[in-house]
């Protein structure tokens, strides 16, 4: 009787392990779509400065924007992280931004988020 009743206790423990994991991991996915709503602004901005017939100074304004777009993604991607660390690519690359040039980035950046915007978000 004992023995079944520890089964039970270790059985329970599980499952309240597996079901808070998942809430986690939902969590995390709803955190990484918040960055990438941010991301993607940030990258509309970037293209925006690539465009011909722009002076220096707006193609400087349009970085300078996308940069605090891409900025004001990082809390979200950090959350992502702090929940599931399978989102901590995410948040190195959107960090990587303040030491290369973000138009270098557009590509991990796109497919990351192309990936937390999918129906099946695991990366």
């Amino acid at each position: 009787m004992a023995r079944l009743r520890r089964l039970g206790v270790v059985a329970s423990l599980l499952s309240t392990g597996v079901l808070l994991s998942a809430c986690g991991t939902g969590s995390a996915v709803a955190q990484a779509r918040t960055s990438c709503q941010f991301v993607h602004r940030a990258l509309v901005l970037q293209a925006q400065s690539n465009e011909r017939g722009l002076s220096a100074n707006s193609r400087a304004v349009l970085r300078g924007r996308a940069m605090g777009e891409l900025l004001k993604a990082t809390p979200s991607a950090a959350a992502a992280t702090s929940s599931d660390g399978s989102w901590n690519p995410l948040m190195t690359t959107i960090s990587e931004a303040q030491r290369v040039p973000l138009e270098n980035l557009v590509p991990a950046l796109t497919r990351l988020c192309q990936v937390a915007d999918s129906t099946s978000p695991y990366l």
